[in-house]
Order: C-alpha cells, then sequence, then structure tokens
C-alpha cells in the first residue's frame, strides 16, 4: 500500500511538471526543447519522506522573446505512460484508474496564457494545467538565463494532486500520501 503511494504521487507530480515544460522557454523565435539536457522532476511526500519521479516524454512547442515575453506562446504535452518512479511495479501502478488512468487519460497538457517579467531573468509564467481530465489555472516562477546558444529555464510550480482526482477511493486520504506535489523543471532549448 506504502508503495502505491509512493507511485501514486509521484505520478501527479511528474505529470504536472512536465505540463509546465513549454512555459520554460525563451527565444525570438520557437524553440527546440533538448530532451537529453532537459529535466522534470516531481517531489512529493509519502509517509512525511520526500519522494522524487520523473517524466521521460513530453513534446513542446516554445516561442518566446525575453525582451517581449507578453508575446510568448507556449505550449506542453506530456506522455503519462512515461512517468517514471524508478520500479516497474510503482509505474504500473501509477498508470491505474484510481492514480493517472493512463489508459482513458494518456496526456497531460499546459498552455501558457501569460508570461510576464518579474525581473532581469525572471517571469511570472500563468496557464492551464490539464491532467486526469481536470482543468485549473497555475501561475509559477520563471528564470531563464543563457548558456552558450541555449537558454536554459528553471522553474517549481507548486500543485494539490487532489485537483487532478489523483489519488481516487482509499487513496484521496492525505495521511500516507501528501496533496502538496511540487513540479521542479530545468529546461534547456535552442533557436
Amino acid at each position: 500500500m506504502t508503495s502505491h503511494r509512493i507511485v501514486h504521487a509521484a505520478a501527479v507530480g511528474l505529470a504536472t511538471l512536465c505540463l509546465t515544460l513549454p512555459a520554460l522557454s525563451a527565444s525570438a523565435s520557437p524553440l527546440k526543447v533538448d530532451p537529453g539536457k532537459s529535466t522534470v522532476t516531481i517531489v512529493f511526500k509519502q509517509l512525511n519522506v520526500p519522494v522524487e519521479a520523473s517524466f521521460k516524454k513530453f513534446n513542446a512547442q516554445i516561442d518566446f522573446d525575453g525582451a517581449k515575453p507578453e508575446t510568448a506562446k507556449a505550449a506542453v504535452e506530456m506522455d503519462i505512460a512515461s512517468f517514471d518512479l524508478g520500479d516497474a511495479q510503482y509505474n504500473q501502478e501509477v498508470m491505474k484508474k484510481d492514480w493517472f488512468n493512463a489508459a482513458q487519460f494518456p496526456k497531460a497538457t499546459f498552455t501558457a496564457a501569460t508570461i510576464k517579467s518579474a525581473g532581469p531573468g525572471k517571469f511570472t509564467v500563468a496557464g492551464k494545467l490539464s491532467i486526469k481530465g481536470k482543468t485549473s489555472d497555475v501561475s509559477f516562477p520563471l528564470t531563464v538565463k543563457k548558456d552558450g546558444a541555449a537558454q536554459v529555464f528553471d522553474g517549481t510550480l507548486p500543485i494539490k494532486r487532489l485537483t487532478y482526482n489523483i489519488g481516487e477511493g482509499d487513496w484521496k486520504d492525505t495521511d500516507t500520501v501528501a496533496d502538496e506535489v511540487l513540479i521542479k523543471f530545468h529546461v534547456v532549448a535552442t533557436p
């Protein structure tokens, strides 16, 4: 039962994080995300112990000019089946109906509505996050820096797993797996 909860929480966090990736890029024209250098990590607590998982597959379309963030466009689609808790049994468990219900909802998405400057190299991103058929408004801080020709985007999006029905039935209990999930991302993109 504990392993199932760990898988559930990790899956929720990871899906959410992956959805935020498109809003992380900055460039004058559409950018190409480098999946080999980009990471999306989900962090949640199970029995009050931090657990990390990652999302291995996602698609992102990003068009962002740091000088004109208000004109930015970003959309991300995450492959729920690529959620990885580091254990095949846990990975299978979180794909089930009570958790991600990957058979009915194979993708999670994030679409940026606004990206606003919050100081040099800092932005505030707001948009819609959809997981397991549930959509909500989300907002998170984003930092952007140059690394040669690449742009590097880092951010953390806090969510609550129960907002997206991740953990239904007995899994709604937050004593074992906390409701709070952090989606942390490090995205490297080039023109």
